[in-house]
């Protein structure tokens, strides 16, 4: 412009996968990430939301000296900005203290933007902790308006952003994000923030986080869409990159001209006025080095999740100090796939097997468990519990007389090898990984103290519908088959007594599953999901399943959301509860009629 020729705002965003708290191993990827923008020869260089003190620090919050601690981390890092401009993630201090991203250029900050729309639903708690931002500047880099947003900012059409491009002209909006994944999210993302882009008539540049904390997986998947909402570039799911761009300003300009709609609304807009930081005016003229931009193809649905699960549980596993995990393979599809993920986490080296047959444990189970540990490659121990057992038996003998066996002894069966696994863990430092899954962990189909007991848990976000399809998933990417056939084939059952299998107390899984979706998931009433096809009185059973064994779940392990409603975050139900869903005047016969069962 103005003779000067086309401006070029060269941009480069960090997709860094962080760690509450680690406020030194956090400062030294960021000071990687700007010293390679500079050397790519950015203008400007974005990190995601609270990517220094790490995302979400939660009750840390709540301690002077860790903000003190992480003010203390951002000052040393602005001396590492000369001759570029940053944009970090951070906590600010005033007299509250605030979701923050500071802007540094040439070793000085120059700007702070205090985020302004805190999410308080599902996995978050913002408000909790923080003080909303009341002013959006914009930032003038290199000739080239930037307005800068934090996550939640960016979901609101009338939210910064439409200030920051309609009175402060930015022509580049940045949103750096910790944006938590559950399946589909994605695709969410990226139409939320195309019509952001092409309603605004704005660059957009959204820079997510990568990597697990506790139960949250964070899928980086970091976007750039142009002034027409279409994507120009994009980093990949679920591993660290660095995404270069080089973004064209003037064509924001050209198509604003052409929209007349622009001038009528920023006419009747009349919010707070829009601060203007002029860091530098005249656009580069010096040759930038080339980079490549690596084409990206989003995951199908089974590897979205299945990667998902592999990053939460080796994030889970090395962030919290453990090397080795240790899983009882019972032969089933469960632990099967838990131990899968395992080894695609962590290595076949650090993943143990113990197989702890009982008498009801059927041969195909115990080879099944074998062949399993041989095509992983992991290590297999093999400690029956039938002594364990007939002991229990006997020491209860005189107590238990003329009683019929029932619940009671199978839950010992589980119990003895949830102390098992948990002695393994205890004498050699191995972090157990239980296999229990979302329909069971859903309904108490599982024990507590017994195949509950374990530092994590694989699958308690995962229907069981779903591990099949990701044991499916898993064996169509390995010319072997890692996971055999006859373990996806068989009929579920926990094997704690003669013949038994899962649906003697619960209905098919395709039919639970869909129930539990549209109750747990939805909310649904009983006569809601009876209309879809299912018995009233199965519903009002399944449902009395769910609310009684909320116990249950408080008790468990954490493990990994890949759902939009996961137990413990998203879903809170209260322990003592006394509210009961009641059965329709009008039910259905059970019998499912044409329900094709929906995927998240």
């Amino acid at each position: 412009m103005n003779g000067q020729g086309p401006r070029i705002l060269r941009l480069a965003m960090s997709q860094i996968n962080t760690t509450v708290g680690d406020l030194e191993g956090n400062k030294a990827k960021i000071i990687a990430g700007i010293e390679r923008a500079r050397d790519e020869g950015a203008d400007l260089v974005t990190f995601p939301e609270l990517c220094l003190p790490g995302y979400p620090p939660e009750d840390l919050l709540l301690k002077p000296q860790f903000i003190a601690a992480n003010l203390k981390a951002l000052r040393d890092l602005v001396k590492h900005t000369r001759g570029i401009t940053a944009v970090i993630g951070f906590v600010d201090r005033a007299d509250d203290i605030f979701n923050s991203a500071a802007v540094a250029h040439n070793g000085e900050m120059v700007g702070i933007y205090h985020k302004m729309y805190l999410p308080n639903y599902g996995v978050f708690d913002e408000i909790r902790y923080f003080q909303a931002g009341t002013e959006c500047p914009v930032y003038v880099i290199n000739g080239v308006t930037v307005g800068i947003t934090i996550c939640e900012d960016i979901w609101y059409p009338d939210g910064p952003a439409l200030p920051q491009a309609l009175l402060g002209g930015a022509e580049v909006i940045v949103n750096i994000s910790s944006s938590p994944y559950h399946a589909g999210k994605g695709y969410m993302r990226e139409r939320m923030l195309s019509t952001r882009a092409s309603d605004g008539l704005v660059i957009v540049a959204y820079n997510n986080l990568v990597g697990g904390q506790d139960e949250l997986v964070f899928d980086g998947h970091s976007l750039i869409f142009d002034e027409n909402g279409n994507l120009i570039a994009q980093g990949k799911q679920f591993e660290e990159d660095f995404i270069v761009a080089d973004l064209n300003p003037d064509a924001v300009f050209r198509r604003r001209l052409h929209d007349p709609r622009r001038r009528q609304e920023k006419a009747r807009y009349r919010p707070t006025e829009t601060k203007k930081i002029v860091i530098s005016t005249e656009p580069r003229k010096d040759p930038r080095p080339a980079f490549k931009r690596e084409e990206i193809v989003l995951l199908p649905r089974e590897a979205e999740i299945y990667k998902a699960l592999v990053i939460g549980t080796r994030d889970y596993v090395t962030k919290n100090g453990f090397k080795t995990v240790v899983i009882g393979l019972s032969g089933g599809i469960d632990s099967a796939i838990t131990a899968t993920i395992a080894v695609d986490a962590l290595g076949r080296d650090q993943v143990v097997g113990v197989s702890m047959p009982s008498e009801y444990s059927s041969r195909a189970s115990v080879t099944d468990a074998q062949e399993l540990a041989e095509n992983l490659g992991i290590r297999l121990l093999s400690i029956p519990i039938q002594p364990a057992f007939d002991a229990f038996r006997e020491m209860f003998g005189e107590h238990f007389r003329n009683l019929k066996e029932n619940e009671t002894e199978e839950n010992i069966q589980a119990r003895i090898r949830g102390n098992i696994l948990m002695a393994l863990s205890n004498k050699f430092g191995w972090l157990v990984l239980t296999t229990g899954n979302k329909s069971e962990i859903s309904v108490g189909y599982c024990t507590l103290y017994g195949d509950m007991a374990g530092g994590f848990a694989v699958l308690r976000d995962v229907p069981k519908t779903l591990v099949y399809d990701l044991a499916r998933y898993r064996n169509s990417i390995d010319s072997k088959g890692v996971i055999p056939q006859s373990i996806i084939d068989k009929p579920p059952s926990a094997e704690l007594r003669p013949n038994q299998k899962d649906t003697d107390k619960l209905p098919p899984y395709d039919v639970l599953d869909a129930i539990l979706e549209a109750y747990v998931e939805e909310d649904r009433s009983i006569e809601e999901i009876a209309e879809m096809g299912f018995d009233a009185a199965l519903v009002k059973s399944i449902i009395d399943m769910v609310d009684r064994n909320e116990y249950k779940r408080r008790q468990g392990p954490p493990g990994i959301k890949i759902t939009p409603r996961a137990f413990g975050r998203d879903r809170r139900m209260p322990i003592t509860n006394r509210f009961s869903l009641e059965l329709p005047i009008r039910t259905t016969s059970y019998v499912r009629r044409q329900y094709v069962r929906r995927r998240t």
